[in-house]
């Protein structure tokens, strides 16, 4: 259950904050501020309404050169490439504290793990250096998120136990469900964020999906690049005979014309369902009782939006994958979901039945 900060509270970490950016603390030297894009822009000026001396150190956006190749490709981060990620400033009276602030959203569906490897990167940095605060709007949500990440990463800690130990200092912390459903998808990536892994994947799309049923306008830089053109990227993506020290991986071709259509790293990974049971309401009852759920196999594979479904990047919300090269009927796209043959539902679904495909290693 989803604990609430009592208004004293909120009011205790107010004055905290702002009593340690006016007159300075010898304990803190570093703060950390998780707020929302609306209050992001006013740092100089905290709630309570008193000036606060800052300098901006600098300004980074998602797209941003500077950064890690894995968070620069703007492809791979649910990120658009003109989103703050953070901003670093000096601030307090004598300018000694150093702060960044991060502009997630406490909503089940913000993409935390984008936001994670800045946040505990800087909160390693400032331990090193000092100490370092950690808040939100309420301290019971995203700073208990960025601290229980901090925890699992640090002590190798499960998602449950980081967040047992942290509500032992604090008990009425508690993450917003999705994201402690994210931290758990963190820990399964083995305390770090891949945002080449099937899990980080199905965070993405799920994050795209939002956005389409939230009525955005899809940021179709965030489909993955077309592995069917001989461009340089693509070439490095599914290796080529000049370059053997690439790995092998499994490429998905029409079956018509052979365009490669998806590659394995494509996929998009899930859950076997109950089989026949999903499909019990026009099913009739009975049937084989030695047909058991380990024999499920599904007719179809699911894949992240790719650049060469250009019905897709046209808005609509459901239609036919066609070939781009030879018009093949390869399946179906729905943004509001398909049901899987296993009986599972993919939301949003981008499906390629196997049956039309076929697959071979490049």
């Amino acid at each position: 259950m989803r604990l609430s900060a009592h208004p004293s509270f909120v009011e205790a970490l107010r004055w905290m904050t702002t009593e340690v950016l006016q007159n300075g603390s010898k304990e803190i030297t570093h703060i950390l501020s998780i707020l929302s894009s609306a209050s992001i822009s006013f740092f100089s000026e905290w709630r309570s309404g008193l000036s606060i001396p800052t300098e901006k150190i600098c300004k980074v956006y998602a797209g941003d050169s500077e950064l890690e190749d894995v968070s620069s490709d703007s492809s791979k981060s649910s990120l658009s490439p003109e989103k703050l990620l953070y901003l670093l400033e000096y601030a307090g009276n004598d300018l000694k504290l150093v702060r960044m602030a991060v502009p997630p959203r406490d909503t089940e569906n913000e993409n935390l793990l984008d936001y994670l490897d800045v946040c505990l990167d800087f909160i390693d940095k400032s331990r090193k250096e000092g100490s370092v605060l950690v808040h939100c709007f309420a301290g019971v949500s995203r700073s208990a998120a960025i601290i229980t990440a901090y925890l699992m990463r640090t002590k190798q800690l499960s998602q449950e136990d980081a967040l047992e130990f942290l509500q032992k200092s604090c008990e009425f912390v508690c993450a917003n469900d999705g994201f402690l459903e994210q931290l758990k998808m963190f820990e399964e990536m083995g305390f770090k964020v891949d945002h080449t892994s099937p899990i980080y994947k199905c965070v993405r799309l799920k994050v795209l999906g939002d956005s389409y049923n939230r009525g955005e306008r899809i940021d179709t830089s965030k489909f993955g690049a077309d592995p069917g053109l001989p461009t340089e990227e693509a070439s490095s993506d599914i290796g080529t005979s000049g370059n053997s020290g690439r790995v092998s991986t499994a490429a998905y071709r029409c079956k018509k014309c052979r365009r490669v259509v998806a590659l394995q790293e494509n996929i998009v990974d899930h859950v076997l369902g109950e089989g026949e049971t999903s499909f019990g309401w026009h099913k009739r009852k009975g049937g084989n009782p030695f047909n058991k759920c380990d024999e499920i196999e599904c007719s179809s594979i699911f894949v992240e939006p790719l650049r060469w479904m250009t019905t897709v990047e046209e808005g609509a919300l459901e239609g036919k994958l066609l070939c781009v090269h030879c018009e093949a009927r390869l399946d179906y796209f729905n943004w509001s979901g398909i049901q899987c043959s296993c009986g599972n539902w993919i939301t949003p679904a981008f499906q390629l039945h196997k049956s039309r495909v076929d697959i071979s290693t490049v």
